[in-house]
């Protein structure tokens, strides 16, 4: 496959899954926990394995296990797995203005493999809206490192997961495993506003039926977040329309 590359897309490619080597026990210990999980739920292996290829979103994977044991309507499953997975939304929208001239079915098979981590380090090389050479290999290079991992170390936990017993808290693992992508992910003052709404929210409304706390939490936290962008887009308009009427910084 690297031969077929061009001379600029191969060393962008490589460049890629470079930059994605270092999270590989993070994301093999996190893949390993959620495919444990799946299958010491009610999935068959099969079914396990089948979520985890289709699926391929380990947040909504662990979100829709305790609903699926639980037998709860499969609108409350579905409208849970689209909730924990909205984020993918925003993440999609501020990846178009990079690969909008690429066609529908390229861009839907971007979006399959898109995930937390690579938006992140695709967002921090600073790439130029537009076509680019060697953009879309370097996006391709962290994408394929991603999705072998994880399937990896998920059908191995799946495959291992009668080993394990129920009372030795995968729930709870699979909670702490969590944990380090979520941190990573507060990169500035609005997210962490919507981490805290959501924890608050979630929280006070846990006893609620049908899980419904967790997506009115994320709804929650979605408001608090475009509230506190606007607010500091306020502020700063603000500062702008001050040094412009006065003349001055040094004011």
């Amino acid at each position: 496959m690297l031969h077929r590359l061009s001379d600029v897309d191969r060393p962008a490619f490589l460049d890629g899954m470079r930059l994605y080597t270092p999270t590989f026990a993070a994301i093999f210990s996190w893949g390993l926990v959620t495919g444990i999980a799946m299958g010491k739920s009610v999935l068959t292996m099969p079914q396990a394995i089948g979520m985890s290829l289709l699926v391929y979103a380990g947040s909504a994977q662990l979100a829709v296990l305790p609903l699926l044991a639980a037998k709860l309507p499969m609108w409350s499953v579905l409208l849970t797995a689209a909730m924990v997975n909205t984020r993918f939304i925003v993440f999609s929208a501020s990846l178009v203005p990079h690969f909008s001239y690429l066609s529908m079915p390229r861009r839907l098979l971007l979006g399959y493999f898109n995930s937390d981590v690579l938006y992140l380090l695709f967002r921090e090389r600073g790439f130029k809206p537009g076509y680019e050479p060697g953009k879309e290999a370097f996006f391709w290079g962290i994408a394929l490192s991603s999705w072998i991992i994880w399937q990896l170390s998920s059908i191995i936990g799946i495959l291992l997961s009668r080993f394990f017993l129920d009372s030795w808290g995968l729930s709870l693992a699979g909670t702490l495993a969590l944990i380090p992508i979520m941190v990573s992910a507060i990169v500035d003052r609005s997210t962490l506003v919507a981490v805290v709404i959501a924890a608050i929210v979630s929280l006070i409304g846990s006893d609620l039926p049908y899980r419904l706390s967790l997506p009115i939490a994320i709804v929650a936290a979605l408001i608090a977040g475009v509230i506190s962008d606007t607010c500091s887009y306020n502020k700063w308009a603000k500062i702008l329309q001050y040094i412009r009427r006065d003349g001055g910084v040094s004011k």
